[in-house]
C-alpha cells in the first residue's frame, strides 16, 4: 500500500473459465513452507483459521481485504498445531473421522518439530486453488503460490532500526565512556553499535563494548565508546555512530559522535617532576682534585660570579629606569616590558595574570597585558587555556566585557577554541542571550570561521538551540542572518530550534513546522500532546500541515493526540468515541489489534461480523470501565 492507496492480498486464476474456490492460509516463513499456528480473521475467514472466497466465472481475482491476524502466544501453539494438522491429514485421506496411531504418532512428532522451530513473528501468506471436479465440488488443486515474509509489527526484526536519543553526544578519545542510547525495537543478541569515519584512505570503523544483558527490554542499550585510532588528536573530532543488525547487515541512519582530546597530565604530576632546577654558576671552579685543585679553579669561580653580578645590575638598572618612566608618566606598559617572561606564569587554578585581570574586571590592566604581549610577540599566551580549558576570551564573553572581546579579537586571540563543554565563545553568548557580544563575535567570524555557527558542542548544541533555551530573540536573528541552519536537529534527540521553542512556549521566527525529532513527531505533535490550544494555533497558522497522514515511522497523527488527551481529562463521551472510531478507520487499525490492546480478546467472536467492530469494541470498553480508567485509554492505545 501506499499513503493515498491501499492494496490488499489478490490472485489471480489465468487460463481458466469457469467456478473457482481460492483458499488462503498462513504458513511458516521457511522453505517449504509448514502450517503455522496463527489464524486469519475477517470477513471471509472460518473457525480453521482459514479465509475461503469463491470466484469466477467471468472474473477470476480474489482479494481479501481487512484481514487479520490472531496471534497465538507460545502456550497454546501445541494444541493449535496438533488441531490444524489433525484437519490437514483427514482432508488427504479423504475425511475420514478417525486417524491410525501411527498417524497420531506422526503428528506428534511434527508438532514438537514445528513448535521448536516456528517464529511467531513471521508469517506468510499461503494461496491455494481449488477448480471444480465433474460432481461440481471443489477438488482439483492448483499448485500454491506463497507470499513475502509478513512481520509483526512488534517483533524487532521487523521494524526499520532508529536511534531515538542519546545522553551524551562525545567522549574521550581514549574511548570508555558509558552512553544511555534509546531506540527503536533491537534484538538483544543481533545488534551492534559501530563507530565509523569515511576519508580518501578507507576510513575507520570500530564498534561499541555491550552485552546482550546490556539491551534494556530492546528498547535501551548501555554501552561504552571505542577509543579513537589516534589517540594524539589535538582538537575534537567528529565521526559517526550507528546502529547495525550482525545478520542482516541493514542499519540505522548515522549520528554525530565527537571525540575529544586527551587531557594531558590533568594533575600537572608530569610537569612537576619535570620541572628544572635552577641553574647555579659554579662558584669553586670545576676541578674535582684535592684541596690544590679546588683553589686552582679559582680564577674560573671569579669570573661566573663577576658575569652573574653584572647580569643583577643590568637588570636592577632596568628595572630602576622603568620605576622612573612611570613615576614621571603613569603607564604601568613599562613596568611590565621588563617582565613579559612571567605573563606566561599560571596558579594553582591554570590562569594566567591575562585570565586573572579579565575576571576581576580590571580592562585597563587587560589592554596593557594585551599591548605587552603583542609588541614582545608572545601572541600565542592569549590562547593558553586553564584547568577548564578556558581562554581569556572565553572569560571576556561570560564576564560580559564587550571591549576586552573586542581587544582580544583584534590582537588574534581564536574563536574557535572549545572549552571542556565544548563551547567556543559563540556558543556562550548565545547562551547567556546577549546579543551585543554575539553581535561583536559574529562581526569578527569572518569564512574562515563561520562554520562556527553551526557547529555544535560536546551536549550536541549548536548556538541556535543555546539562544532558544534563554529566549533570546535577537541572538536567535543575528544567528540566523550569520548563518546557522534554523533547522539543524541537536545530537541527543533530534530537537530542531523549533521543537525546543515549544517546549519553552516561545514561537516567533520562520522555521519547518513539519520537522521530525528522531522519533517522528512535529512541533504540533508535540503542541497537542501537550494540551496547548495556543501553539497549535500558531503551528497551524505559520503553514504545518495537520491531515492525517500517517506520521513517520511509530508517531502519532495529531488527531489521535488530541482525541487522547481529551479522553483523559472528560472520559470517553460519544463524541470523543465517534471521533476514535473515525480516526481508526482511516488509519485501517486492525479491530482485533484493538481488542488486544483493550484487554478483550475473549469478545472477538461477537464482534467478527460485525460492520463496524471498532465501535462496539469502545462502546464496550467505555460501559464496563469506570471513569478513572477511562482515563488510561491513551496509555492502552499508545
Amino acid at each position: 500500500s501506499e499513503k493515498n492507496r491501499r492494496t490488499y492480498p489478490t490472485v489471480k486464476i489465468n487460463n481458466y473459465v469457469g467456478q473457482a474456490r481460492v483458499e488462503v492460509q498462513l504458513v511458516t516463513h521457511t522453505d517449504p513452507p509448514r502450517v503455522h499456528a496463527h489464524s486469519l480473521v475477517g470477513r471471509h475467514c472460518i473457525e480453521s483459521g482459514t479465509c475461503v472466497l469463491d470466484v469466477g466465472p467471468n472474473d477470476l481475482t480474489a482479494s481479501f481485504s481487512n484481514l487479520g491476524i490472531l496471534h497465538v502466544t507460545k502456550k497454546g501453539v501445541v494444541d493449535v498445531l496438533t488441531r490444524r494438522l489433525r484437519e490437514e491429514r483427514r482432508r488427504q485421506t479423504g475425511g475420514h473421522c478417525h486417524l491410525t496411531d501411527a498417524e497420531e504418532a506422526s503428528i506428534q512428532k511434527e508438532v514438537k518439530e514445528l513448535s521448536k522451530s516456528m517464529d511467531l513473528n513471521i508469517v506468510r501468506l499461503k494461496f491455494t486453488a481449488y477448480l471444480q471436479d465433474s460432481n461440481g465440488g471443489f477438488t482439483r488443486a492448483l499448485k500454491p503460490v506463497v507470499s513475502n515474509p509478513i512481520y509483526d509489527s512488534k517483533s524487532p526484526n521487523a521494524s526499520n532500526l532508529k536511534i531515538s536519543r542519546m545522553d551524551k553526544t562525545c567522549g574521550s578519545v581514549l574511548g570508555g565512556d558509558e552512553i544511555f542510547l534509546l531506540c527503536d525495537k533491537v534484538q538483544k543478541d543481533d545488534i551492534e553499535i559501530r563507530f565509523y569515519e569515511e576519508d580518501d584512505e578507507g576510513g575507520w570503523e570500530a564498534f561499541g563494548d555491550f552485552s546482550p544483558t546490556d539491551v534494556h527490554k530492546q528498547y535501551a542499550i548501555v554501552f561504552k565508546t571505542p577509543p579513537y585510532h589516534s589517540t594524539e588528536i589535538q582538537r575534537s573530532v567528529t565521526v559517526f555512530l550507528q546502529l547495525r543488525r550482525k545478520k542482516a547487515g541493514d542499519s540505522s541512519d548515522p549520528k554525530q559522535f565527537t571525540y575529544i582530546p586527551q587531557v594531558q597530565d590533568k594533575e600537572e604530576v608530569l610537569r612537576k617532576k619535570q620541572k628544572p632546577l635552577p641553574h647555579y654558576e659554579s662558584w669553586r671552579g670545576g676541578g674535582r682534585g684535592g684541596g690544590a685543585g679546588g683553589f686552582g679553579g679559582g680564577a674560573s669561580g671569579g669570573g661566573g660570579a663577576a658575569t652573574l653580578n653584572n647580569r643583577v645590575s643590568q637588570s636592577a638598572r632596568q628595572t630602576a629606569a622603568a620605576l622612573l618612566q612611570y613615576c614621571r608618566t603613569g603607564d604601568t606598559r613599562a613596568l611590565l616590558a621588563i617582565q613579559t617572561h612571567l605573563c606566561s606564569v599560571q596558579d594553582t587554578n591554570g590562569d594566567t595574570p591575562l585570565h586573572l585581570s579579565i575576571i576581576h574586571l580590571q580592562t585597563g590592566v587587560t589592554q596593557q597585558l594585551i599591548h605587552t604581549l603583542l609588541s614582545s610577540r608572545q601572541q600565542r599566551i592569549l590562547n593558553t587555556t586553564n584547568h577548564l580549558q578556558q581562554t581569556p576570551l572565553h572569560l571576556a564573553v561570560i564576564t560580559r566585557q564587550p571591549k576586552v572581546v573586542e581587544a582580544l579579537l583584534r590582537a588574534g586571540a581564536d574563536p574557535t577554541l572549545p572549552d571542556k563543554d565544548g563551547r567556543s565563545p559563540l556558543h556562550l553568548a548565545a547562551l547567556a542571550g546577549d546579543s551585543s557580544l554575539l553581535r561583536l563575535l559574529l562581526s569578527h567570524m569572518g569564512e574562515r570561521h563561520s562554520h562556527l555557527v553551526n557547529t555544535p558542542d560536546y551536549h550536541g548544541l549548536q548556538p541556535l538551540h543555546l539562544a532558544v533555551r534563554r529566549d533570546g530573540e535577537r541572538c536567535l536573528r543575528l544567528l540566523i542572518e550569520g548563518g546557522a541552519k534554523i533547522n539543524a536537529p541537536e545530537q541527543k534527540s533530534g530537537n530542531t530550534a523549533l521543537h525546543l521553542a515549544v517546549r519553552e512556549n516561545l514561537f516567533k521566527l520562520k522555521a519547518d513546522t513539519n520537522a521530525c525529532t528522531f522519533g517522528g513527531n512535529t512541533p504540533l505533535h508535540l503542541a497537542a500532546s501537550l494540551g496547548s490550544p495556543t501553539l497549535c494555533s500558531m503551528l497551524i497558522a505559520a503553514g504545518e500541515s495537520c491531515r492525517q497522514s500517517q506520521p513517520p515511522c511509530s508517531a502519532h497523527t495529531l488527531t489521535c493526540l488530541v482525541l487522547l488527551r481529551r479522553a483523559e481529562g472528560s472520559g470517553l463521551n460519544e463524541d470523543t468515541l465517534a471521533q476514535l472510531v473515525e480516526v481508526l478507520s482511516v488509519s485501517d487499525v486492525p479491530w482485533i489489534k484493538l481488542a488486544e490492546k483493550l484487554g478483550m480478546m475473549t469478545l472477538t467472536h461477537l464482534y467478527q461480523d460485525s460492520p463496524t467492530p471498532c465501535h462496539h469494541l469502545l462502546q464496550h470498553y467505555k460501559v464496563t470501565c469506570s471513569h478513572t480508567r477511562s482515563r488510561g485509554l491513551a496509555n492502552l492505545l499508545n
